[in-house]
C-alpha cells in the first residue's frame, strides 16, 4: 500500500498547484511590502526617486544598510496628524461596516427568503452598480448631495424646505458615510446571502411547532449560524475603508481625516515618500495583525 501512496505524494503537479498561490503572494505582496518597507527606511532627498540611500549593486551593499534607519516611524509618534488620522479612519471605518451590517442584513435575507425562481434576478441587482466605473458613481452623489443639487430640490418639491433654503450635508461626514455605504453595500450583502442562503429552513419550522417566536428564533437560529457571512462581510469592507481616499476626497469636508488622504498628500502633494511608506507599513500592521490574530483563533476554535 506504501508503494501505492508514495508516487502521489511525490507527483510534481500536486507541489506546482500549491506553490501558485505562494508565488502570486511572493510577487503581488511581499515583494512590494519589501520595497515599501525599505524606502519607509530611507530619507527624504530632492532627488528622482526622492529618497536615499538607493541600492547601487552589491558591492556597495554595507554603505546601504548602514544608511537606513528609523527616524521616520519616530516622528509618527511625535506629530499628532497621523495617529489622530489614524483613529479618525479606524471609527469611520467601524461606523461604516456597522451601518452596512444594519443594511444590508435585512437585505441578504430577503433574498434568501425569496422564491428560488427570482433569487438570480435579486442577485444581479445587487451586482448591477459594478458595471459602472466606481469613480462616476461617487461623482453622481456630488450632484445629489451638493446644496443646489437633486436632494435639495426633491425636499423643496414636496414642501419640507422652503424656495431659498438648501441641505447642506456635502463636504461633510455625513456625506463621506453615505458614499461608504452606498458603493460598499454589495460587498456585504454577497457574503451575507452566501451565508444565509444555505441555511436548512427546516430548523425555523422546528423552531416554529415548538412555541418559538419568530425574532427569538432569529437570534437563536438565523443569526448565530450566520455568523461566518457577517464576519466575512465586516472584514470585506472594514478592510479597503480604513484606507478609502477616493470618497473622503470628493464627498468629505476639510475636517474629514483619513489616513487614505494623508497618504496621498505625502506621496504627491509634499513627495515625501519614506514618511509616507511608514504611515503605510503601520496601517498595514495595523490591519493585519489584528486579522490573522483572529483567523488563529477561529482555526483552534
Amino acid at each position: 500500500m506504501s508503494d501505492t501512496v508514495a508516487p502521489h505524494k511525490s507527483n510534481p503537479a500536486r507541489w506546482l498547484v500549491v506553490a501558485v498561490p505562494y508565488l502570486w503572494m511572493l510577487l503581488f505582496f511581499l515583494a512590494p511590502f519589501a520595497i515599501i518597507f525599505k524606502i519607509s527606511l530611507s530619507d527624504t532627498a530632492i532627488a528622482m526617486p526622492p529618497y536615499i540611500p538607493v541600492f547601487e549593486g552589491f558591492s556597495a551593499i554595507g554603505d546601504f544598510f548602514s544608511q537606513l534607519d528609523f527616524e521616520n516611524y519616530l516622528f509618527l509618534t511625535e506629530d499628532p496628524l497621523y495617529y489622530s488620522a489614524y483613529l479618525s479612519s479606524l471609527r469611520i471605518a467601524v461606523i461604516s461596516t456597522f451601518l452596512l451590517l444594519l443594511i444590508g442584513y435585512p437585505v441578504a435575507l430577503a433574498m434568501a427568503r425569496a422564491p428560488s425562481t427570482i433569487r438570480p434576478t435579486l442577485l444581479m441587482l445587487v451586482i448591477l452598480p459594478f458595471w459602472t466605473s466606481f469613480l462616476i458613481r461617487v461623482y453622481a452623489w456630488i450632484g445629489i448631495l451638493k446644496p443646489e443639487g437633486l436632494l435639495t430640490l426633491v425636499l423643496q418639491t414636496i414642501g419640507l424646505y422652503g424656495p431659498d433654503d438648501q441641505v447642506q450635508i456635502f463636504r461633510t461626514e455625513t456625506a463621506v458615510f453615505i458614499g461608504i455605504v452606498y458603493s460598499y453595500l454589495p460587498f456585504m450583502v454577497l457574503p451575507l446571502y452566501s451565508a444565509l442562503e444555505k441555511l436548512d429552513g427546516t430548523l425555523l419550522e422546528a423552531a416554529s411547532d415548538l412555541g418559538c417566536p419568530p425574532w427569538k428564533a432569529f437570534w437563536k437560529i438565523t443569526f448565530p449560524l450566520s455568523i461566518p457571512g457577517v464576519v466575512a462581510g465586516a472584514m470585506i469592507c472594514f478592510i479597503p475603508i480604513t484606507g478609502e481616499f477616493v470618497i473622503p476626497d470628493l464627498l468629505g469636508g476639510s475636517n474629514t481625516l483619513m489616513i487614505g488622504k494623508t497618504l496621498w498628500t505625502e506621496f504627491f502633494g509634499n513627495r515625501d515618500w519614506p514618511l509616507a511608506s511608514a504611515v503605510a507599513v503601520i496601517l498595514l500592521l495595523l490591519l493585519v495583525v489584528p486579522i490573522a490574530i483572529f483567523q488563529n483563533q477561529q482555526q483552534k476554535a
